[in-house]
């Protein structure tokens, strides 16, 4: 079991158990050096149920703004709580705090817990918090520190509550009580374990160590908790040994305190969990201790297999648990039946009745036939049963299915099914164990009660659940709540007895009241007749009631009646009944259930059947229960248990309940509550909502709010004017009068109470006498820190003085020495007056012997008495030790007391010697400090000289550095354009690709509709030909000879045609490559207009960048002065202390107020005339931000423009590009002609079959080559297309731009002139603005000064005539004489009064002025915001605009899907039709006619190649030698020729072409593979189609050559959709490639000399991407040649097939000629179509435009934060001028203060004239004081810039860094990502090639074979027969 050891397990000795239970001095003093602020510190709400520390920086009306770390945060008033000062850190009693709030306590339990202290007191509450950890607190040694001390003197601990509770009994005579609740898993069970253990300790009799044999009394009731716990406690989710009942163990004692016996009750065991369990939870650990082979016969005795998993009602959760070894705990329950004296038979019987609880849920029931009624199955297990309870199995089965009832007085068996059998059973299962449970229980209490000892007093210890409030609440729930909420009305009306009385006591005026009433309602709702309870013992009685009933019962009766009855909250249980507020909260109860669970039903039968039983403990266990058919025990109506007859839970529970609130209230109670600190059983760690719910439910927020009614604070007199007598010098030695005397100065009389021997203080009192008390002693540590310094210089000034007489007298007495050393008589002297009284050595040797002799004999004598004494000290040890021994045994061991007092004589001397070096330190820094001042006064001479210097430096360091911040600002926002730009590109694409996709949609949606037709069409020609087919065979083949020979001399005359067309493109050809050359050059120069241009945008730009760093330089200014506006509040807060205090002082003297009237006055006007000089500055200030930020928005507009006509040049682009690539489309088409010409032409060629075969393999190499220099050639056009489309629009743009220039900068110089202007006129109103404000201002101050020093006359006119009343007294015991001089004064004083009252009236006539002003003035406020609120709401139209406008981008996007999906569908079958053409294909004996002539287009295309390479290397060139003007010539020529190798590599090996693709060609390359597995499958076809008849195969011709010309035009559509998809990806990647080098240009600028390396890494990335991208085009290029080549061969086989039925071509041509028509007219409305949507595309480009200037017009809001500056420096201002003003005043009543004192000193005018000399001198120091502080204060202000500058640089810096590291990151990933992209496209590339090879083989063999069978058919023509097949097999 968790926590129980074996006896003699552990010899070692215990560990110190101080750490876990004291604090340390260095967490005092770390607590100590926290930083608090009485006034500021507040919790606020953290947002997860916790509280974080922040400082209230301002309140308004209901809220408060707080700042939390670095940001501030705003909170209602209420959600605040104050802070305790750091004197309470850790405080081990939390109702000793001065702020008790939920925040405070949740911060000390938090504190304490992280300091390893898990006990705590909180009033009457302990507080235990589980450690998850075990401390060794619970040690002997442990026990002995506590034994015999009272509360306050030791640490909290539950062994101090133990043994107080221990103590009171024995002393007062009364029962003692000690309740322990808490949640499941809060360590309830541990902890009284723990206390039972303390007491058997403590209360352990004297005699048990004689008698070894027998056990004692103390062992018993500690061997109790293993058998509780054994067959009590469980796993639930939240802890691994959950006591899963209620009980309450009364600890006998006799008179002397010992143990006289034990017993036990027990509450509401959890019976649901022997019968099911969840996933993460166990049942009892009996059931798994069992299975363990501890206990050898166990398993054996009952009928226990070895696997726990065949017992279904034990293993439906987990049956392991990590924590707990079942085997060791099965020995210490064995064990403990042996100790509790239950002897071996009763033993077994408790095991044998577990086993047969596991047993019966294995019994079997099986449907009996077609009835409803069950039978017994698996005899076996009701045998194992049966044998263990004692009873026969199959009657046991027999009633289980057929139970008897007793119908009138007949005794009638009930059929029951399967359901109800095992309901029956699992009742039975659940009776047995909880009447074993209870004999258990009664077992041992009768072993633990002794009837021979006397009983004289008890402790009783309650270990039952606490408060539950979880998502699903049932009956257990109710039972406990209402347990709970019993419990804490005891202890309420417990706490406040006990606190009314201390009041009654003490003499406190108090009135009585009973907190114990506060919950008084929620249990009368319970306990009244038609109460719940009630309620519930009615409907379960009541046979035809059901849970709905019952509820409706239950809110007819309270629901609106009942105060704490309400409706049920649905958050966490949807299906809740209803709900009770409970003092915990409200908790929402199901009642789904209750009613079974009441009755707690058992089958009558088996009862009885188990009482006639062979098993006397089951027997016995039900003897309570009536049984069926004895008579004799019906009639009985005595007691019965729950789950007996006639008997609910609910009326045991309450009689239980009760009977325990009567003890309760019968004892003096003891309150431990436990806690959870978090759910993951983690130790330090605590979880702030999880804890404040369980201290809610706990009681212990409501004791803390009991406390708060009264006064939770209370010290005794001596340790309050030990702490606090500092504040008030009391001369009085009563300390009752002492402390009353200082609280009635510092407290109102409603914050305290006196007693008699103690002092009462409300909440948050002794809060406030700590502040003042640290304000005292921060002021005399002051003091005394002067006097020791002065001290010190004092005595260094006379150990100076003394040493330079001294060294007079020296150099006097050298002189002398100097002019006599020469001297005879000199030296006879110095040589004789040694022997000048010489001691005679014979008289001196004596005296030492005589003295050595006395000496002798005086050691004798004290190694004698040494002797006697160490006898006698030895005799007392031994005396010593005994009576130690002997306190030990009864008191405790001191030793720990010692090793206390030790350890804190060590940390006094420790302390003491740390004062003194702290004070030997402060005497050295004192020092020091004088030497400073003298050496800053010598410094600050030389440095006034110097400062000029440093001045006009930093301005110069804030320039660099100001430029710099500007350029790194600039840099962020170019960047933050690009990647809008790059979205805005993503976002165009993303449209064009859905534009794409609705256009194939709409293709494919006509090529269905077309195929419609056509497929009707062939199934009519089908029909009609059939029929002519039959007819006119012989006379179809007789006219083939004739057509077929017309038909050839047609096609030669066609090829001729078609030769000369070839020669008529290759002249163009080479026309368009001169051309493409000059264009060339013509680029360039334009290249280098467009670098030109860009130099003067970028001058433009850097004009922009200045005026936006001033902008930041004068926010810079506007944060300076709110810091400094922050800092002069607080020295005006500082000085406005001071002159309170300086007020009392001259309050209680009267002083001359006209010359300070008249000094105040000359003050004023010069402050007037310095503020007049700071609101000019101010003003010139706000002059110029607002021009720089005109300037700055004036920019920003000229950008925008820019942008914006650039988009609109892009759309003229993208038009271009359109048609370009339909003109590409119809180049196509005749390219297709040209080829079908060819393919005629090729027909001549029939004879050369033979050599045909020889050459295939190179004429497709030869091919392969044409193809790459057709994508070559046709990569040049576009490219030469593009370029000069290109320098159109830059020509365009650079015009453009020029225009634009010109226009700026005429508006500029307009604009400026019309600024100066505005800026003239608004400087003027401005001034007088502020003229006024500031004379508002003045007035205001002056207004409230003079109500305060009106208000401070007022107190000095009352206290003048009192003093003038004890003067008078005064002077008439003393003298008449002075009565002349009190009313002198006396006339003085009303005079100033006249003075003072005309004075306030002027001031008041001021203030309604000012007060209109300020109306005027709120009404300004008022308008601006509602401006404000207007440009907001404008601001989330757009915002709404834009988000609906994303919405169609995702409607196109969602079209484009769709269209990109039915493209491919197309292409499938335009795969297959092209599949079905290579079938028939047999042109190959008509190629050797052509092959001279495809060797001489070889050499010709040899030549192009030749050509398009130069041009590709004179195109890399250019590139290279655009990038050769930023970066080194050497490294890159390098680079370049290394990547050209690479690229001719490339070219020249065919399998690493597709190595490089991206993922966009990936599409192709799975295109081809379906296609080539396509073809495989076609062939495969093939071969089945040629078996097949010939008539079939004429058929499959015609519609063949119908599908072929169908085709043709999807081939083309698809090939133009492929060109456009092309373009768009080339201009895509020109896009991201130019704005890559934008980015690394912006990132070369910042880093030029720093990042040399990184900038040619990029480069070279550069470079290659490009040439990787060129290549990838190449490839993809040659890719679609070789596509266009294959199917260009097979169009020519398929065509030369065609030729020979030419009569049907003609017929399918004019067929074709048809739907070409219609399929043209259905492509112009879908151009129509595109246009509309390309327009609607313009259109919603336009409205994002016009959003976007929208939002730029909002950015014209920003110009308000400069009224914001504005406000900022006025306010600063009037602090100074309120600062100068306090200080003035505290000057003057200095002086006011000086003279009283005088006057009253020396009463003479003499006197009087030399104060005004001295206060004149005074005035003089305090004007020079003055400017140094001033001095003092610019250069802090400076010092303090130059400190936020320097962190906003390093910030700016560090974020740049980071910045920078994520492109690095992003840049390694991308190309490990292109790496990876290329090893899967080469394994790809391998894969497809080896395909391609296989495709050719099997295309070689198929044309072998429809050779073959081309050779067949004519034969068969030439014979006539048309059905014959068998030759073709």
């Amino acid at each position: 079991m968790p926590g129980n050891e074996k006896a003699g397990s552990n010899t070692d000795p215990d560990p110190d158990p101080a750490p876990y239970l004291y604090l340390t001095f260095e967490m005092k003093r770390a607590d100590m050096a926290k930083p608090y602020d009485a006034k500021r510190s507040y919790w606020v709400p953290d947002g997860e149920g916790g509280f974080l520390d922040g400082l209230l920086e301002s309140e308004n009306g209901g809220k408060v703004q707080v700042t939390v770390g670095h940001d501030k945060k705003v909170f209602k008033k209420e959600q605040i709580q104050q802070v305790n000062p750091p004197k309470f850190e850790k405080c081990e009693d939390m109702s000793n705090l001065t702020y008790l709030n939920e925040a405070s306590v949740l911060h000390n339990l938090r504190s304490r817990y992280q300091a390893k202290l898990i006990y705590t007191y909180s009033g009457l509450f302990c507080v235990a918090i589980n450690p998850y950890k075990r401390y060794p607190i619970y040690t002997k040694t442990a026990v002995k520190v506590y034994l015999g001390k009272r509360r306050n003197e030791v640490p909290p601990h539950l062994f101090a509550i133990s043994d107080t509770a221990y103590r009171n009994m024995l002393t007062k005579g009364l029962c003692q009580s000690i309740l322990v609740t808490g949640e499941s898993g809060a360590g309830k069970t541990e902890n009284t374990k723990k206390v039972i253990s303390y007491f058997a300790m403590v209360g352990a009799r004297e005699g048990k160590k004689k008698d070894t044999s027998k056990v004692s009394l103390e062992d018993q009731i500690v061997q109790t908790n293993p058998i509780l716990e054994a067959f009590g406690n469980a796993k639930t989710a939240r802890n691994d040994n959950s006591s899963r009942f209620g009980k309450f163990i009364r600890i006998h004692f006799n008179i002397k305190g010992k143990l006289a016996g034990c017993d036990i009750e027990t509450y509401l065991l959890e019976k649901a969990r022997i019968t099911f369990q969840q996933e993460v939870e166990r049942s009892y650990h009996i059931f798994y201790q069992m299975m363990q082979p501890a206990v050898s016969d166990l398993k054996k005795k009952c009928l226990l297999s070895d696997d726990i998993y065949d017992y279904h009602y034990v293993s439906q959760g987990k049956t392991k648990v990590i924590s707990i070894d079942d085997n060791e705990d099965l020995e210490f329950t064995h064990e403990a039946f042996r100790i509790l004296c239950f002897g071996e038979e009763a033993t077994y019987n408790v095991y044998k009745a577990t086993s047969a609880v596991m047993n019966l849920g294995e019994l079997k029931f099986k449907q009996k036939g077609r009835e409803e009624q069950c039978e017994p199955d698996n005899p076996s297990q009701a045998k194992k049963v049966g044998t263990l309870l004692g009873i026969d199995p199959t009657t046991m089965m027999k009633s289980f299915c057929k139970p008897k009832i007793k119908v009138g007085t007949e005794w009638v068996t009930k059929g029951q099914n399967i359901d109800q059998s095992y309901h029956s059973v699992s009742g039975i299962a659940r009776g047995l164990y909880g009447r074993v449970f209870n004999f258990m229980v009664e077992k041992c209490n009768e072993t633990l009660v002794d009837d021979s000892m006397k009983k004289a007093v008890f402790i009783g210890v309650l270990d039952i659940a606490g408060f539950e409030i979880f998502e699903f609440n049932g009956f257990e729930q109710l039972c406990i709540n209402f347990c709970n909420e019993k419990l804490q009305q005891f202890f309420n009306h417990h706490m406040f007895v006990l606190e009314q009385e201390e009041y009654l006591k003490e003499g406190i005026d108090w009135e009585m009241v009973d907190f114990g009433m506060d919950l008084q309602s929620c249990i009368t709702m319970f306990e009244k007749p038609l109460g719940i309870v009630a309620i519930l013992e009615e409907e379960s009685l009541f046979p035809k009631a059901t849970d709905k009933t019952f509820e409706e019962k239950l809110k007819a009766n309270h629901l609106g009646k009942s105060p704490s009855f309400a409706k049920a909250i649905h958050k966490t249980d949807k299906n809740a009944h209803f709900g009770i507020i409970h003092y915990a909260g409200t908790v929402s109860y199901n009642v789904t259930g209750w009613l079974e669970k009441n009755k707690d039903p058992l089958n009558d039968t088996i009862v009885e059947l188990l009482k006639s039983g062979t098993n006397k403990l089951i027997e016995n266990c039900f003897k309570d229960h009536p049984g069926q058919g004895r008579e004799e025990e019906g009639d009985k109506k005595g007691k019965k248990k729950k789950g007996g007859g006639g008997k609910t839970v609910s009326s045991f529970y309450t009689q239980q309940l009760n009977a325990l609130m009567t003890t309760l209230h019968a004892t003096e109670p003891h309150f431990i509550r436990c806690i959870i600190p978090n759910n993951h059983k983690q130790p330090g760690m605590i979880e702030s909502a999880l804890v404040l719910h369980q201290l809610t439910c706990n009681g212990v927020l409501e004791g803390i709010r009991i406390c708060m009614r009264g006064f939770p604070n209370r010290m005794p007199y001596p340790e309050f004017l030990y702490r606090y007598g500092i504040l008030k010098s009391v001369k009085n030695p009563d300390e009752k009068k002492a402390a009353e005397a200082i609280c009635d100065d510092m407290l109102d009389s409603e914050r305290y109470r006196i007693g008699h021997t103690k002092i009462f203080f409300r909440a948050g009192v002794l809060g406030y006498l700590e502040e003042v008390r640290d304000d005292v002693v921060t002021k005399l540590t002051r003091m005394l820190q002067g006097e020791c310094l002065g001290r010190i210089r004092r005595k260094d000034y006379q150990r100076r003085v003394k040493q330079r007489k001294l060294l007079n007298v020296l150099q006097r007495i050298f002189r002398r020495y100097l002019s006599l050393r020469h001297w005879g008589w000199f030296s006879i002297i110095q040589k004789t007056r040694p022997l000048i009284g010489m001691v005679n050595i014979e008289e001196e040797i004596q005296i030492l012997e005589d003295a050595a002799a006395q000496a002798v004999e005086e050691f004798k004598t004290e190694t004698s008495a040494r002797k006697t004494f160490e006898e006698t000290n030895s005799r007392l040890m031994d005396e010593k030790l005994a009576l130690l021994k002997r306190i030990e045994t009864e008191q405790g061991d001191l030793s720990s007391y010692q090793e206390r007092q030790a350890k804190a004589a060590a940390q006094r001397a420790d302390m003491t010697a740390q004062l003194s070096d702290t004070n030997e330190k402060i005497k050295e820094e004192q020092e020091r400090k004088e030497e400073l001042i003298k050496d800053k006064r010598a410094i600050e001479q030389e440095a006034s000289g110097i400062r000029g210097d440093i001045s006009d430096i930093e301005v110069q360091v804030q320039k660099v550095e100001q430029e710099r911040t500007n350029k790194d600002h600039q840099i962020r926002s170019l960047n933050d354009e690009i990647t809008t730009r790059d979205e805005l590109i993503n976002k165009l694409n993303k449209e064009k690709k859905h534009i794409q996709e609705i256009n194939s949609k709409a293709s494919e949606e006509l090529q269905a509709a077309d195929e419609k037709v056509s497929h009707l069409s062939m199934v009519k020609t089908k029909l009609e030909q059939t029929l002519d087919e039959l007819e006119d065979n012989l006379d179809r083949e007789r006219r083939k000879k004739n057509e077929e020979e017309k038909q050839r001399r047609k096609i030669e005359g066609d090829l001729k045609i078609t030769q000369e067309v070839v020669s008529e493109m290759e002249r163009s050809k080479k026309e368009l490559d001169q051309t493409v050359q000059r264009k060339e050059k013509d680029i360039l120069d334009l290249n280098s207009k467009l670098g030109e241009e860009q130099n003067a945008v970028s001058k433009l730009t850097r004009g922009i960048k200045e005026t936006q760093g001033r902008v930041e330089e004068m926010e810079e200014e506007l944060e300076a002065e709110r810091q400094a506006r922050a800092k002069a509040e607080r020295q005006r807060s500082d000085l406005a202390r001071e002159m309170e205090e300086l007020t009392e002082r001259i309050e209680e003297a009267s002083g001359a107020t006209s010359a300070q009237m008249e000094l105040n006055k000359k003050r004023e006007s010069e402050v007037i005339r310095i503020r007049k000089d700071l609101e000019e500055i101010n003003i010139q200030q706000e002059s110029t931000v607002l021009s720089l930020k005109k300037k700055h928005q004036d920019a920003i507009v000229e950008m925008s423009e820019q942008i914006d006509q650039l988009g609109k040049l892009k759309l003229r682009v993208e038009k271009d590009n359109i048609n370009i690539k339909h003109e590409i489309e119809e180049i196509k088409v005749v390219s297709d002609e040209v080829s079908r010409a060819k393919a005629c032409a090729e027909k001549t060629g029939k004879g050369l079959s033979v050599q045909v075969m020889e050459m295939n393999k190179r004429i497709s190499e030869a091919n392969l080559q044409l193809n790459d220099m057709d994508m070559s050639n046709k990569k040049a056009q576009a490219e030469n297309s593009d370029l000069l489309r290109q320098l159109e629009e830059i020509d365009q743009n650079v015009s453009m731009l020029q225009k634009i220039r010109h226009q700026l900068n005429n508006e500029l110089e307009d604009v400026k002139k019309h600024c100066e202007e505005e800026s003239k006129e608004r400087q003027s109103l401005m001034g007088r603005f502020r003229n006024l404000e500031h004379e508002f201002d003045g007035m205001s101050t002056v207004l409230e000064e003079e109500t305060t020093s009106k208000e401070n006359l007022q107190r000095q006119c009352q206290k003048a005539e009192g003093e003038a009343n004890l003067w008078r007294l005064k002077f008439e015991k003393e003298g008449i004489a002075k009565i002349e001089e009190l009313e002198s004064i006396k006339m003085k004083l009303q005079a100033r009064l006249a003075e003072c009252e005309g004075t306030v009236e002027n001031l008041n006539t001021k203030l309604v002025n000012l007060e209109k002003s300020k109306a005027h003035l709120q009404e300004n406020i008022d308008d601006m915001s509602t401006r404000v609120d207007q440009s907001n709401i404008i601001n989330c139209q757009m915002e709404k605009k834009l988000k609906q406008f994303d919405k169609v981008v995702h409607d196109w996007k969602t079209k484009a899907d769709g269209h990109s999906q039915e493209l491919e569908v197309s292409q499938r079958e335009c795969r297959n039709v092209s599949s079905e053409l290579f079938r028939i294909k047999n042109g190959y004996e008509e190629c050797m006619s052509q092959l001279d002539e495809v060797r001489r287009e070889n050499k010709s295309l040899s030549e192009e190649i030749k050509d398009i390479m130069e041009q590709i290397s004179e195109g890399g060139r250019s590139i290279h030698e655009i990038e050769k003007q930023r970066k080194r010539l050497e490294t890159e020529k390098q680079e370049l020729t290394a990547a050209l190798e690479e690229a001719e590599a490339t070219l020249e090996q065919e399998e690493n072409k597709h190595a490089r693709l991206e993922v966009e060609i990936m599409q192709v390359k799975t295109e081809i593979e379906k296609r080539l597995q396509e073809k495989e499958e076609e062939f495969e076809m093939v071969k089945k189609n040629h078996q097949k008849l010939v008539e079939q195969m004429q058929e499959a011709l015609e519609v063949e050559s119908k599908a072929k010309a169908e085709l043709m035009r999807t081939k083309k559509k698809l090939e133009a959709d492929v060109g456009e998809l092309e373009g768009a990806l080339e201009q895509a990647n020109q896009i991201h490639e130019e704005n890559q080098r934008n980015i690394r240009k912006y990132q070369e600028n910042i880093q030029k000399a720093n990042i040399q390396l990184e900038d040619e890494q990029q480069a070279k990335d550069v470079a290659r991407e490009n040439l990787v991208n060129a290549e990838r085009k190449a490839n993809a290029y040659q890719n679609a040649l070789e596509e266009s080549r294959t199917m260009l061969e097979q169009a020519d086989r398929a065509r030369r097939s065609a030729e020979q039925e030419l009569t049907d071509c003609h017929e399918t041509i004019s067929d074709l000629t048809v739907q070409n028509q219609s399929l043209s007219a259905m492509k112009r409305k879908i151009d129509q179509e595109l246009d509309n949507l390309r327009q609607d595309i313009e259109e919603m480009r336009n409205e994002s435009m016009i959003a976007d200037e929208k939002a730029k017009r909002s950015m014209l809001d920003a110009a308000k934060l400069a009224e914001e500056l504005r406000n900022e420096q006025d306010h600063t201002s009037r602090v100074e001028q309120d600062r100068r003003i306090a200080e003035a005043q505290i000057k003057d009543l200095q002086i006011k203060i000086d003279e009283v004192e005088t006057a009253a000193l020396k009463h003479g005018k003499k006197a009087c004239a030399k104060l005004e000399g001295r206060i004149k001198e005074l005035e003089n120091e305090m004007d020079s004081e003055q400017r140094r502080l001033a001095d003092s204060t610019k250069t802090l202000r400076k010092s303090e810039r130059k400190i936020k500058e320097l962190e906003f640089q390093s910030e700016e810096d560090r974020k740049h860094q980071a910045h920078m590291q994520e492109l690095v990151d992003k840049l390694q990933t991308k190309l490990r990502n292109f790496k990876r992209q290329i090893e899967e496209a080469e394994e790809i590339a391998a894969l497809n090639l080896a395909k391609f090879r296989k495709a050719q083989a099997d295309a070689e063999e198929a044309e072998e074979r429809a050779g073959l069978n081309e050779h067949a058919m004519s034969k068969l023509k030439v014979f006539g027969r048309a059905s014959s097949a068998a030759p073709f097999m």
